[in-house]
């Protein structure tokens, strides 16, 4: 057996790092947005989610599988688009769908570099939620459960995946190298799924057929 970084997340945030870059200057979630828009972030996450968390949980170990049902984040999106009556968009449903083809699933150790990817970006969720709130007049109650998700747990579930990470993985040279392949098509999806979202908005996607509130959606402030 082959040892490289006695750390696989490191070698996971190196590998990673310029399509990190990619998908924030993406969404570009720190600038202030209508929250029409963020109605389609949200729902973005929500189409790619339902179908990702499917695979990684299919693809971890028997004794892992309600370990990772009590991370799932999909639920706090589905509460957002009910809360803010988030239209359909069955165009961005397809590109969600259509950007899984890029993720290899078939092994624990590539679930665990594409779980780096989701579980890092609720740290990042912690600090765009007092934004939210500034912005948008959105609340963990309302609006914005997705990036609050688990709140003040979100460090110490951060803590335990890094050490539950570095455990599975351990520290063999194709399983790291198949975690980082988890993690870098992951990404990849991500920004295939959200490529087109501002096109969206002009019709790239297609209209998406309004329900009730969300036909007029107020903008943020600036």
């Amino acid at each position: 057996m082959t040892s490289i970084d006695t750390d696989l997340l490191p070698r996971l945030r190196r590998d990673t790092g310029p399509l990190h870059d990619r998908i924030e200057a993406l969404l570009q979630l720190e600038a202030p947005m209508p929250l029409s828009r963020y109605g389609q972030i949200v729902r973005g996450f929500h189409e790619f989610l339902q179908l990702w968390e499917q695979r990684v949980r299919f693809a971890l170990p028997e004794h892992l599988k309600t370990w990772f049902d009590e991370r799932r984040r999909s639920p706090f999106a589905a509460q957002d688009l009910a809360a803010l009556a988030i239209p359909e968009h069955p165009a961005l449903r397809q590109a969600a769908r259509a950007a899984q083809s890029a993720i290899r699933l078939d092994s624990p150790a590539v679930a665990f570099g594409a779980l780096y990817v989701i579980e890092g970006s609720a740290l990042g969720g912690q600090v765009l939620t007092p934004r939210l709130a500034a912005t948008l007049g959105l609340t963990p109650g309302r609006g914005a459960s997705y990036f609050h998700g688990f709140g003040g747990r979100t460090g110490a579930m951060w803590r335990e995946f890094r050490l539950l990470a570095q455990q599975e993985v351990g520290t063999d040279a194709q399983a790291q190298a198949d975690a980082s392949r988890g993690a870098v098509q992951t990404f990849t999806a991500l920004i295939d799924t959200f490529g087109a979202l501002d096109a969206g908005a002009s019709g790239v996607f297609g209209e998406p057929t309004p329900t009730g509130a969300s036909a007029h959606l107020p903008t943020a402030l600036a």
